[in-house]
């Protein structure tokens, strides 16, 4: 059985572990290794490495850093099939969609290959007689990551390619869950000349996270995951001093207006409800039917939902298990919730028949879903879908901005007008238009409104360049030699 253990100083960790926890597979239901947690000794001497490789990596040229972003990449893509079977091991996602993930992530990774360009700062000559000011954009020293389960690879790859291009070293601090995929990485970038002590990693659960949150050697904090763990993350760390970025929870709605075509909604609410079993911040989970189309598009998600096929993700499946039991009893329990605050269900995941013991749930769709339903209102990362009958784009409005979540949304119409008034009135961080997953290319910038994001800065994009490096203005004058005199005078710009 196999044994994941930190990585530090460019290494696989050697020390014996107090703690540890178990590491399944979704798809068997069971043991395939242990995970080492990791103690606050343990975190003292990862932040002590990346502290001291940062006083070498922060000086390395940007044509050294770009040479290494280039390399790692090409060993990614080299090892992507690979990455993505270690992820449907042990998160349970089908190998298509695992693959995908690896490839979303790269993306960051080109983008980051941009750094030259990226960190070039501005200049302004003879401000004042003699005078110069220009710009420079430096790096904050170690940076911590703090990635969930559902995304092993992509999620962390948003924050770490951007943080070692600006000259920071990093320290990963993965889900015990799936804790295999970043290893893997860390490794990749050993291959790739990446000098030791710049990507650590370090595996736990809450000790291992305040650990982070509190060391003064700790820089930043990058965090992915629930609303309540993401304002957990931003307050502590925030009262430690550190600059912090916080992505959580997400109700993501989908609405669809009378002249959409039906066709294609349906088959966006399929791939955005139930991929990677709804395991996506992104994911829709509110279909929000603009009257009078509901019970044609309700006939079509099931038509194509019936035909889903869930099962071991190596195995030809479309959709595989959810990543544990007990995460499989709680989206289940939402379900029973539903039923019993009296929306209707149309097809129920709970009777999904599927060989092997793993943590099978099927596609489910609710119908009728009102408001003030816990469905409705909470976050249940699991392949259910709520169907919200309103009778006006105004009132579909309404049910978006009025939510407590901003992560992202989409609407499917064929009225431009429609569309455009959408996009500039909906409260919400990333709009789809015809789009049911609106994710944004890495040089755009990925994050939510209101309870969905704690902090002013989002992933990747310029807004990561500026997350991880800190403005500094120089104004300089060198004086002429025949240059003199004494003026107590406040200086003037003339």
């Amino acid at each position: 059985m196999k044994i994941v253990s930190h990585w530090i100083n460019g290494a696989i960790s050697q020390s014996k572990s107090e703690r540890s926890g178990e590491i399944f597979n979704p798809a068997t239901g069971k043991v395939s290794g242990n995970v080492n947690f990791a103690t606050t000794a343990t975190v003292d001497e990862v932040v002590n490495v990346a502290s001291k490789a940062f006083e070498q990596w922060r000086h390395s040229s940007l044509t050294k850093r770009t040479q290494v972003l280039f390399a790692f990449r090409e060993l990614v893509n080299q090892n992507k099939e690979k990455l993505a079977a270690i992820i449907t091991e042990e998160h349970g996602k089908v190998l298509s969609d695992a693959l995908g993930e690896v490839t979303r992530g790269l993306e960051v990774v080109e983008f980051a290959c941009g750094i030259p360009h990226l960190l070039k700062g501005g200049f302004s000559e003879e401000v004042s007689t003699g005078v110069d000011v220009y710009s420079i954009r430096q790096p904050l020293g170690a940076v911590a990551i703090i990635s969930p389960f559902n995304f092993p690879a992509m999620v962390p790859m948003w924050f770490f390619p951007i943080a070692i291009a600006c000259g920071n070293t990093v320290i990963v601090k993965p889900s015990e869950k799936d804790p295999s995929a970043i290893m893997l990485i860390a490794q990749l970038w050993k291959e790739a000349g990446l000098p030791d002590g710049v990507f650590n990693v370090v595996h736990g659960d809450k000790v291992a996270v305040d650990a982070l949150l509190t060391h003064s050697g700790v820089k930043s904090i990058s965090f992915v995951g629930s609303t309540p763990i993401a304002k957990y993350v931003y307050e502590n760390g925030t009262k430690s001093g550190k600059r912090v970025q916080a992505l959580g929870g997400a109700k993501n709605h989908m609405i669809v207006l009378p002249d959409a075509d039906l066709d294609l909604a349906a088959d966006a609410a399929i791939n955005a409800g139930f991929g990677s079993a709804g395991e996506r911040c992104m994911a829709i989970s509110a279909i929000v039917a603009v009257e009078p189309i509901a019970d044609k598009l309700i006939e079509k998600i099931k038509e194509r939902a019936l035909k889903i096929k869930t099962g071991d993700g190596t195995k030809g499946a479309d959709m595989g298990p959810l990543v544990t039991k007990v995460h499989r009893d709680k989206v289940a329990a939402y379900i029973g919730a539903g039923e019993k605050e009296g929306a209707k269900i149309v097809f129920d995941g709970r009777d999904v028949k599927v060989d092997g013991e793993g943590f099978w749930l099927g596609p489910t769709l609710f119908d009728n879903v009102k408001p003030n339903m816990s469905i409705y209102l909470e976050e249940i990362f699991g392949p259910v879908l709520s169907v919200i009958r309103v009778k006006s784009y105004d009132e579909a409005l309404k049910l978006v901005n009025d939510h407590q979540y901003g992560n992202g949304t989409a609407i499917f119409t064929n009225d431009g007008g429609a569309a455009r008034r959408f996009q500039n009135e909906v409260e919400v961080g990333m709009v789809g238009i015809n789009v049911p997953i609106p994710v944004p290319m890495a040089y755009f910038s990925f994050g939510g409104w209101k309870n969905s994001l704690f902090g002013d800065s989002h992933a990747h994009g310029t807004e990561g360049v500026h997350f991880f490096t800190r403005g500094k203005v120089v104004t300089s004058r060198w004086l002429d030699p025949s240059h003199g005199g004494i003026n107590l005078g406040f200086p003037q710009n003339t």
